[in-house]
């Protein structure tokens, strides 16, 4: 990403570029991300490919003026932190799904981050609900945050017996013996997986997503975003969803095509030409959205 590409990418997110990378920029760089970046799936309901390449995700995120999903959201993130001197490391995760059953491989990007202090830092602006700043990974206790309690963990072993390797040891300093469990007040969220990763790991991942009847993005379109008082906006097929930071929330269903481009336009700032419809697979059952 050269600097004329950041620049852009910081206006989109309101942002000055940070003089050095520490923890603090990271902080405020991960929040801004989230408010003005929305999380959505359009694009599998509108027919567009999703292309993992730095290029076009800056065209969409930046140019454009869309969000995405996990890999193109902090895919690109990850490209920007790099960019302003950041060490960045993109690992897999894998969801908890019901019966504490984890996802497919490549199911989630996350991205370790190393600032100029030293500190290592899980960062996340894919995953929809989810923290609002960077988590500690070598911290163990509760790490209260704008979206809830976390806490990281190292995981047990696996559906197979198996403990995650020491992969991160490479990546991060200390080796590290086990996968790390990310917990969000008291509930298992996602598994991260120990070995760094490349973007072209995920594609496998995106077409899943993208095309399974099992996928959780078919089910309905979503799109959301952290709101300026630390709540959160989403529209999830023609349910307007406002969520304040105390837990009170507002629901109304949008009757028409205008109020959902009006909604697309005036809380995402995401300008369409028509309303995405939801996809549906001939072979079975649609999925649904990530949280």
């Amino acid at each position: 990403m050269d600097s004329a590409q950041v620049d852009a990418y910081l206006r989109r997110l309101g942002a000055e570029r940070p003089p050095r990378p520490t923890a603090e920029a990271l902080g405020a760089l991960h929040l801004r991300h989230l408010r003005t970046v929305p999380f959505e799936n359009l694009s599998v309901h509108l027919g567009e490919e999703i292309v993992l390449a730095e290029t076009p995700l800056h065209d969409k995120v930046v140019g454009r003026g869309r969000g995405g999903f996990c890999y193109e959201l902090n895919g690109l993130f990850c490209a920007l932190l790099t960019a302003l001197g950041y060490r960045v490391t993109m690992l897999a995760a894998r969801v908890y799904g019901d019966g504490g059953r984890v996802g497919i491989p490549y199911d989630h990007m996350a991205l370790l981050v190393r600032t100029e202090e030293g500190g290592d830092w899980l960062a996340d602006v894919g995953f929809g609900a989810h923290s609002h700043g960077p988590l500690a990974v070598g911290e163990r206790a509760d790490q209260e945050d704008g979206g809830g309690t976390f806490r990281v963990v190292e995981s047990g072993p696996d559906a197979a017996g198996v403990r995650g390797g020491d992969g991160l040891a490479k990546a991060s300093g200390p080796a590290r013996a086990a996968d790390l469990d990310v917990l969000r007040d008291g509930k298992q969220v996602y598994r991260v997986e120990a070995r760094p990763r490349v973007l072209d790991d995920f594609v496998s991942g995106a077409w899943w997503h993208s095309t399974s009847p099992r996928s959780h993005f078919l089910q309905s379109t979503v799109c959301s975003r952290v709101t300026g008082d630390g709540g959160r906006i989403t529209l999830s097929g023609r349910r307007l969803t406002s969520t304040a930071a105390g837990g009170g929330r507002e629901e109304r269903e949008l009757e028409t095509d205008a109020e959902v481009l009006a909604a697309y336009r005036e809380h995402f700032g995401i300008r369409l030409d028509r309303v995405p419809v939801r996809r549906r697979d001939d072979t079975g059952p649609q999925a649904g959205t990530r949280p």
